[in-house]
């Protein structure tokens, strides 16, 4: 068996996550996968160290209006195939998600959308969290092995979150919202993190206006949700706040899988 390391971070613009060192930082964690959210750039607004970094395989998904949201997925070896759509035009025309096949599992990184701007937005949150729901909960009844990572832009418990009370009519804490979460749970999706990690204080967004960040003032807004028939491959479940170059930090799953199933790119 082979340890395989996926990490997840939202780089709030991946042109300037690459001006704060983001070539640097992946070639020293080296992970098997990496999955980026907001990535506000197309490829062709990309240098060829980003685009086609050695030793990965990269597939891009990104709206048509230019520097808005995004996502990207790193991977040493080529997924098995790769898709961008829910089937739900008003969901896919924003470039949230990358779907990617490997022998060993379904990986999902999404960047879900964000319901603080106004109620129409918040109405859009819900609607796709209830697609996305739709879309992969007959992939787990049939028994696919499933991970399930991003910026899900709502903290799930008081304990997720620094200031609960003062923040539970805020998108982003709303029962609503995280009701969606206790959805997730009980119909088997694990949050990898809480399995290994049970403390306070453990946050991956920090608010830079008010320089939430210095004073740990944050939200565990970003996750590795897996199914239950994956949880024997877990090892390790982590956050890496003291990487910088975004207002999030990135997340990080580690696990077993068979040593044929992957190598370099």
């Amino acid at each position: 068996m082979k340890e395989t390391k996926i990490l997840c971070w939202n780089v709030n613009g991946v042109r300037a996550a690459q001006r704060h060192g983001l070539i640097e930082w992946l070639e020293k964690e080296a992970p098997d996968i990496l999955c980026l959210q907001e990535t506000k750039a197309s490829p062709d607004q990309l240098d060829a160290a980003l685009r086609e970094p050695p030793a990965y395989h990269v597939h891009w998904n990104y709206p048509e209006r230019k520097g808005y949201g995004g996502v990207a997925t790193f991977s040493r070896q080529k997924p098995l195939s790769s898709d961008t759509s829910i089937g739900i035009e008003e969901f896919d025309i924003e470039g949230r998600v990358i779907i990617s096949e490997y022998p060993e599992f379904t990986l999902f990184n999404v960047y879900f959308p964000n319901g603080k701007k106004d109620a129409i937005r918040l109405k859009y949150k819900m609607d796709f969290y209830d697609a996305f729901f739709d879309f992969v909960e007959p992939m787990r009844q049939r028994g696919d092995r499933l991970i399930i990572c991003g910026d899900y832009n709502t903290a799930h418990r008081e304990i997720d979150i620094a200031r609960p009370r003062e923040n539970e009519k805020i998108s982003g804490f709303l029962p609503m919202e995280r009701a969606w979460l206790d959805k997730l749970v009980e119909h088997g999706y694990v949050d990898t993190f809480r399995r290994f990690h049970t403390e306070p204080d453990q946050y991956t967004w920090w608010d830079l206006k008010t320089r939430a960040r210095e004073r740990n003032v944050g939200w565990r807004i970003d996750y590795f949700f897996v199914t239950e028939n994956l949880l024997p491959s877990i090892n390790q479940a982590f956050i890496m706040p003291e990487v910088m170059g975004s207002d999030h930090c990135p997340i990080g799953l580690v696990l077993s899988t068979p040593q044929a199933h992957y190598g370099t790119a």
